[in-house]
C-alpha cells in the first residue's frame, strides 16, 4: 500500500508532471488539432478502443483476483504520458503527433476513462467508484491549465517547467522502485505470473496493436512508430496516483500492483523496441511524412 507520506509526495509528483504536460501546449496547438481530427481520432481511438479492450481480454485470460482485475482495468484506461513522448523522439518518430496524441487522451480521459472502465467493470461484475475517479481527473485538469498559463505568460519558464515535468515522470520510476516495492516485497513474492505477465504484456501487446493500426493505415513509418508508442505507453504515475487517491489504503496493495509492476517493466520494453525502430529508420524514411497534424 501508499502510506500517508508516499501519498503527499506521489500527489506533489503527479501536479509537477502534469504543470509540465500543460506548460508544453499552448492554444494553438488545440486549434490545430481541431483543424486536423484525423490525428484526434487516431489516438482516442488507439488509447481508448484497443487499449482497455486488450486489459479486457487479458483480464478474462488469466482469471486474475478482483483487485488484480480493477487495477488491470485502470492501467489500460489511461490516456498516454510525457514519457511516451520521450521515447518517440529518441525512435526518430513524429514528436508533434506524439505531443498531439498524448494531449488529446489526457483531456478526452475525463469524459472517456470513467465510460470505458464501467463498460467493462460491468461486463467483469466488478466495482469500480467512478465519482471518485472523475473527481481526480478533473482535479488533475488544475495544473494543466496552469501550466498553459505559465507558458503564455513566458516561454522561458514554461520550457523549464516542462523539462521539469518530463524528468519526475522518469524519476516517478525510481520512486515506485525505492518505496512502493520493498514495502511490499513479500506481496509481490505471492504474487501470481499472471499478475507479472498482465503487467508486462499489457504494454507489448498495446505498442504491437497499435503498430500494426497505423501500418494499416498506411501512414508513413515514422508516423507509425509514433503511434505504436503512443499506444503501449499509458501513463502509470497517474494510475498510482488514482489508486491511491480513491481506494481505502487496505485495498490498494493488490490494486496498485499492475499500476507499479507496468510502470518498471514499460520503460525497459519500450527502450527495446525503441532500439530496433532505430535500427530500422532507413534512407527511404527520411521523406516527409504524410503528417496527422
Amino acid at each position: 500500500m501508499v502510506g500517508p507520506f508516499e501519498q503527499a509526495l506521489l500527489a506533489a509528483m503527479i501536479f509537477v508532471i502534469m504543470l509540465g504536460m500543460g506548460a508544453s501546449l499552448t492554444p494553438r496547438d488545440f486549434y490545430l488539432a481541431l483543424r486536423r481530427p484525423y490525428g484526434l481520432a487516431v489516438g482516442v481511438v488507439s488509447q481508448y478502443g484497443f487499449m482497455p479492450f486488450i486489459g479486457f481480454l487479458m483480464t478474462l485470460a488469466l482469471a486474475l483476483p478482483e483487485p488484480i482485475a480493477i487495477g488491470l482495468l485502470i492501467m489500460s484506461c489511461m490516456p498516454g504520458g510525457t514519457t511516451s513522448n520521450i521515447f518517440a523522439y529518441f525512435s526518430k518518430g513524429n514528436l508533434a503527433l506524439s505531443v498531439l496524441m498524448t494531449v488529446t487522451s489526457t483531456v478526452f480521459g475525463v469524459i472517456l476513462i470513467p465510460i470505458v472502465l464501467v463498460i467493462y467493470a460491468t461486463a467483469l461484475d466488478l466495482e469500480i467508484p467512478r465519482e471518485n475517479i472523475i473527481a481526480t481527473l478533473v482535479i488533475l485538469l488544475v495544473p494543466v491549465a496552469i501550466g498553459m498559463g505559465l507558458r503564455k505568460i513566458s516561454a522561458n519558464i514554461g520550457a523549464v517547467t516542462e523539462f521539469f515535468g518530463s524528468a519526475l515522470a522518469l524519476f516517478f520510476i525510481a520512486f515506485i522502485a525505492i518505496s512502493w516495492i520493498p514495502r511490499n516485497w513479500q506481496f509481490l513474492l505471492t504474487t501470481t505470473p499472471a499478475t507479472y505477465f498482465a503487467a508486462i504484456m499489457l504494454g507489448v501487446f498495446g505498442i504491437l496493436v497499435g503498430y500494426l493500426f497505423a501500418r494499416s493505415l498506411k501512414l508513413h513509418p515514422r508516423n507509425v512508430r509514433t503511434i505504436a508508442l503512443e499506444t503501449g505507453i499509458q501513463n502509470g504515475p497517474l494510475a498510482v496516483a488514482i489508486i491511491a487517491l480513491t481506494f481505502p489504503s487496505d485495498e490498494q496493495q493488490g490494486i496498485m500492483a499492475v499500476a507499479a509492476l507496468y510502470s518498471l517493466f514499460i520503460v525497459i520494453t519500450s527502450t527495446l523496441v525503441t532500439l530496433i525502430f532505430r535500427r530500422a529508420n532507413t534512407a527511404a524514411e527520411q521523406k516527409i511524412p504524410d503528417s496527422l497534424l
